[in-house]
């Protein structure tokens, strides 16, 4: 009898999660270059670059099994479908809101912009916190919900950038990291409810983001330029392209789950694909993060394919979990792990103590050691979380 949960799943999400944590709070000018983003027009990969697509591409690959959890639960189309739009706008509204922490003016927002961060957070987890079911306590966690709506409401209300001859308001300046999960997940979720998991069609809206891709790289969607801050993500096309790559994965592992030997080959057959093609366009356009290049989508792509298909030998068909059990809670409970981090970061700044001792240029091992033990210490934070009942569910 197979087990219906897919661990290697959770635990490359964990550690892609970790990952993330990591490269963040590296010391950019004291560490190996390798670790770090490429500059904008420089034609490389560092660790950073490959990172967060590689997260995206598991928000595709899951997408398949959240979806089929949901309908054996009894959830209909109008369900379905309610989830992921509200799923999508949660996720472009926290990561609009962490995008403009660093434009709040003290003065005229009338508190510190770590203060109105952590409160934020707060507010965040509040309304997007999953609470125990059944519990006595259903109101009091009802009333918690209406708190953190309210609150953000004034928090929104109150936020000032600018100075008091040109005040500002929030702004879509790009929508964060979360924002552009949200807008992955959400071409991602409507791609596969739309055509009902057909491996056909997602390939075809897969080569269309990929020439969309193309189209923005040649510049032929300059026209469209006014659409940028609301539809940008989607004309760049890099984002959407990535998690259809995964959802691609997704749907073939769904399928061909219970035969070991041809899934793995497929993986590996599709992953040099990716691969290849990522070669091919290198000869055409650089590989860049920030710029969101096709070579750059396709290269990570075929990296997070083939690193899946050795997690999921070594977790899911030999069962060599203990190693990875570490990352089990950040790869379920995501979102926490992401966020959570955050809440430190402020309050230490903001009391001024000297944690982040580490991070200098003089000791280029002290500066990564340092990242490292953070990275493990806020993915064990997300774990005690867990087991307090702070879980956030989007």
């Amino acid at each position: 009898m197979i087990s219906n949960r897919i661990l290697s799943i959770d635990i490359m999400r964990g550690i892609t999660l970790f990952l993330m944590l990591f490269v963040n709070d590296l010391y950019i000018p004291g560490v190996p270059k390798w670790l770090v983003h490429t500059q904008e027009w420089e034609d490389g990969m560092g660790l950073a670059d490959w990172v967060f697509p590689g997260f995206l591409f598991m928000v595709g690959l899951s997408i398949p099994f959240a979806m089929k959890t949901r309908i054996k639960k009894g959830q209909n189309k109008t369900r379905l479908w309610s989830h992921v739009i509200i799923r999508t706008l949660s996720l472009l509204l926290i990561g609009v809101l962490m995008v403009n922490i660093s434009r709040v003016n003290p003065a005229l927002t009338t508190i510190s912009s770590g203060l109105w961060a952590v409160l934020v957070y707060t507010c965040v987890f509040l309304i997007f916190n999953r609470y125990p079911k059944p519990s006595k306590n259903t109101k009091i966690f009802r009333l918690l919900r209406i708190l953190g709506i309210v609150g953000l409401m004034v928090l929104v209300a109150m936020f000032t950038a600018g100075t008091p001859e040109n005040p500002q308001w929030i702004q879509t300046l790009w929508w964060g990291i979360l924002g552009l999960i949200g807008w992955g997940y959400f071409v991602g979720a409507t791609t596969f409810l739309t055509l009902r998991g057909s491996f056909v069609g997602t390939g075809l809206i897969w080569l269309l983001f990929l020439l969309v891709n193309i189209c923005s790289q040649l510049g032929y969607f300059q026209a469209l330029d006014p659409l940028d801050p609301f539809i940008g993500v989607l004309l760049a096309g890099n984002i959407p392209l990535i998690v259809l790559s995964g959802l691609l994965m997704g749907l073939l592992l769904k399928k061909y789950r219970m035969v070991t030997v041809k899934l793995l080959g497929t993986f590996v057959f599709v992953g040099l694909f990716f691969l290849l093609l990522g070669f091919v366009l290198h000869q055409y356009f650089i590989v860049s993060k920030l710029l969101g290049t096709p070579s750059w989508a396709m290269y990570c792509s075929g990296i997070s394919v083939l690193l899946f298909c050795v997690l999921y030998l070594i977790v899911d068909v030999y069962k060599w979990v203990a190693w990875a059990r570490i990352f089990l809670p950040a790869g379920q409970n995501s979102l926490t792990t992401y966020l959570a981090p955050d809440f430190i970061y402020y309050g230490v700044w903001g009391l001024g103590l000297e944690v982040f001792f580490y991070k200098q240029s003089e000791s280029a091992l002290l500066a990564v050691a340092g990242s490292f033990v953070w990275a493990f210490l806020m993915i064990g934070f997300a774990a005690l979380l867990s087991k307090i009942h702070v879980q956030l569910k989007l």
